[in-house]
């Protein structure tokens, strides 16, 4: 029986990059999922008897938040839901079981790589037909019907048993409990080759996975161990806490230390990897060195001809404007198109839909292809795992190839997360004041050749995404980027990308950090970064 629930609105529903996050506390307010999930099937249309697809990380609130969603689901007229046994979906399944089902939408509940816990993050976000994250124009739209809204439908129904797969009715729609892992190991063993990856570990290949207790753990022990034969233990943390074990499931060298450590060790495994709270990013190690997610995507476009997903090559690759230029020579060379665009995931969905490319990266650990309109962390791994089984090469080998064909971009994040909003802002403001001035002026003996806020103009739809990073370079091709980033939860994190290219072989063996030294002392000359936020040093290098 659904029923018309009066409610008044909330200030703060206004979707980020990557939906709705705050901390689990104020989406526990009454009415404040209610509200956000009313506001969201107001802004679409045509979604009467069509499916939704709804799953999360596992992190504290999914399973509450889950009988929310399909209560309000039926009372608004969708037909069926499509839920993951335990709640449990990583973002890039949902964005597969969007797609092979041809879903009307799903969505996610997660919060990627921030913590969980009674106190800590959650999230809520829309993922629309293709697959993807919803538009700006729908995000926009919800935010302004959250503003406005004073009622909300919801079914009264009992609990449903989400840990039973199956299907069962729940106010009128069905609803289908399903393998979260089945789907989405079935595509993966379409795109990369099980049978030599498979040979591979039977030769005594030895590998770490570390799920960091979040959603990729039960992806990781089917498919590496159990369908690749990897040794059991290969996947690590493999079972999906509420609280990701009380840490943080944020795959970069701070929060997967011991990863890090143990691959740069006397006897570390030939692969050490990675993946993030829903399962959209990856930490990529080899024996003896880290590949930074801007040099791993340049070099798993340079090499994805060798995956049978990928024979017939690619159509373009698309990066992130903070990424690193090292993918876009591997484009040159392969004579395809190279396409930069502002930060978030759904700027590379126009690319994809069109057939314009084929791969896509950003610098903070996304990668993904047409395959499905997420970043896939997994699908990273998988496609080094069927490159290092074709090449019979380890990861430093096809690294210092790679370099020696293509230059190396020295490249390094510095994260200055939770700064008080008013002083990230008066810095960025301060700093794009001062833009025009900067071209030909000398810091820490770097010139300045050219400085401008990043605008996209989208070759598919035309639209134009303006204030996207503050970029200054430097002649020689090096350059400083800096943003706000819009998926913390507390304050505003400021984030400065520092990148080198240096051609000459002879000098690819540097400390990243001191290869950069004086771009970041001239980086923080230039915006006062010391100055306004108070910070010696960062939170977070990677």
């Amino acid at each position: 029986m659904a029923r018309t629930v009066e409610t008044t609105p909330f200030a703060d529903q206004r979707p980020g990059t990557s939906g709705l996050r705050k901390k689990v506390p104020v989406f526990q307010q009454p009415n404040y999922v209610e509200n956000f999930v009313q506001s969201l099937f107001d802004s679409l249309e045509g979604f009467a008897g069509k499916t939704l697809v709804v799953g999360g990380d596992g992190r504290y609130y999914n399973r509450e938040v889950i009988q929310t969603v399909i209560a309000m689901a039926a009372a608004n007229g969708f037909g069926r839901a499509i839920i993951g046994k335990g709640g449990i979906l990583s973002t890039p399944a949902a964005s597969h079981i969007i797609r092979k089902y041809k879903a009307f939408g799903g969505i996610v509940l997660s919060a990627s790589h921030n913590p969980g816990g009674p106190h800590e993050d959650f999230g809520i976000k829309y993922n629309i037909g293709n697959g993807g994250p919803a538009p700006e124009k729908i995000t926009e739209a919800v935010f302004a019907r959250s503003k406005v809204i004073s009622r909300y439908m919801i079914a009264d129904i009992a609990p449903v048993d989400i840990d039973t797969i199956g299907t069962t009715e729940a106010a009128g729609m069905a609803v289908e409990i399903i393998d979260p892992v089945a789907d989405y190991a079935e595509l993966m063993k379409s795109l990369f080759d099980f049978e030599a990856i498979g040979k591979m570990f039977a030769s005594g290949f030895r590998m770490a996975f570390d799920a960091m207790h979040a959603v990729t753990g039960p992806y990781a022990k089917e498919i590496l161990e159990r369908r690749l034969g990897a040794p059991v233990g290969t996947a690590r943390n493999f079972v999906p806490l509420p609280d990701f074990g009380g840490h943080h499931p944020d795959p970069n060298l701070v929060h997967a230390k011991a990863l890090y450590d143990e691959m740069m060790g006397p006897d570390a495994p030939d692969f050490g990897a990675a993946s993030d709270g829903d399962g959209d990013r990856n930490l990529i190690i080899g024996r003896g060195i880290f590949v930074t997610p801007s040099d791993s995507l340049a070099m798993l476009a340079a090499n994805a001809h060798l995956a049978p997903g990928y024979r017939s090559g690619l159509k373009g690759i698309a990066r992130s404007m903070p990424t690193s230029g090292a993918a876009d020579l591997v484009a040159k060379k392969l004579g395809i198109g190279m396409y930069e665009t502002p930060t978030g995931w759904k700027f590379f969905g126009n690319l994809l839909d069109a057939g314009m490319a084929t791969i896509c990266g950003e610098e903070s650990a996304g990668t993904g292809s047409d395959h499905v309109r997420e970043k896939d962390g997994l699908w990273a791994v998988l496609l080094w795992l069927n490159i290092l089984a074709v090449r019979s090469q380890s990861v430093k080998e096809i690294a210092a190839e790679h370099w020696a064909s293509f230059g190396r971009n020295y490249y390094s994040r510095h994260d200055y997360e939770a700064v008080a909003s008013d002083a990230a802002n008066a810095l960025v403001d301060e700093l794009r004041g001062k833009l025009s001035s900067l071209p030909g002026k000398v810091v820490r003996g770097l010139k300045i050749t050219k400085a401008d806020d990043f605008a996209y103009h989208d070759p598919v739809d035309g639209s134009v995404s303006e204030h996207q990073g503050i970029r200054i370079l430097f002649e020689g091709g090096s350059r400083v980027v800096l943003r706000l980033s819009g998926t913390g939860t507390s304050g505003a994190t400021l984030r400065l990308y520092v990148e080198r290219y240096e051609p000459d072989p002879a000098r690819h063996d540097l400390d990243t950090q001191a290869a950069l030294s004086d771009l970041i002392a001239a980086a923080d000359e230039i915006a006062g970064i010391r100055r306004h936020t108070g910070r010696e040093s960062p939170s977070v290098i990677t």
